[in-house]
């Protein structure tokens, strides 16, 4: 069964950083796409930034692209999304999500592409 637990978040202050992390079980990265996703109150979840299990660079939402790098140890089976520069409208809680693809997308993997969930981190920006 595949399994990932998400950890990392918690409260910062507006222009600060904080890195999340998401260990998985149950599957190889070599044939899945790892995504991040978010979700703030009263909105729908939102892509962040994804994997593809092409191997290929990450892709970024735009409204995170140059401030957030998601990387992945392969020994450990986690993968990471570093936010820096954080702003107030970031706050949400964070998922993170695996599936396997089912063709290829420019950008971020639809929402429908991923089958497993974590149960997410609260990330909390003051400003």
């Amino acid at each position: 069964e595949v399994q990932l637990v998400e950890s990392g978040g918690g409260l910062v202050q507006a222009g600060g950083s904080l890195r999340l992390s998401c260990e998985a079980s149950g599957f190889t990265f070599d044939y899945y796409a790892i995504g991040w996703f978010r979700q703030a109150p009263g909105k729908e979840r939102e892509g962040v930034s994804c994997i593809r299990s092409s191997g290929r660079s990450p892709y970024y939402a735009d409204s995170v692209r140059g401030r957030f790098t998601m990387s992945s140890d392969n020994a450990k089976n986690t993968v990471y999304l570093l936010m820096n520069s954080l702003k107030a409208e970031d706050t949400a809680v964070y998922y993170c999500a695996a599936g396997v693809p089912s063709g290829d997308y420019l950008g971020l993997l639809p929402l429908a592409e991923y089958d497993s969930w974590g149960r997410g981190t609260q990330v909390t920006v003051s400003s």
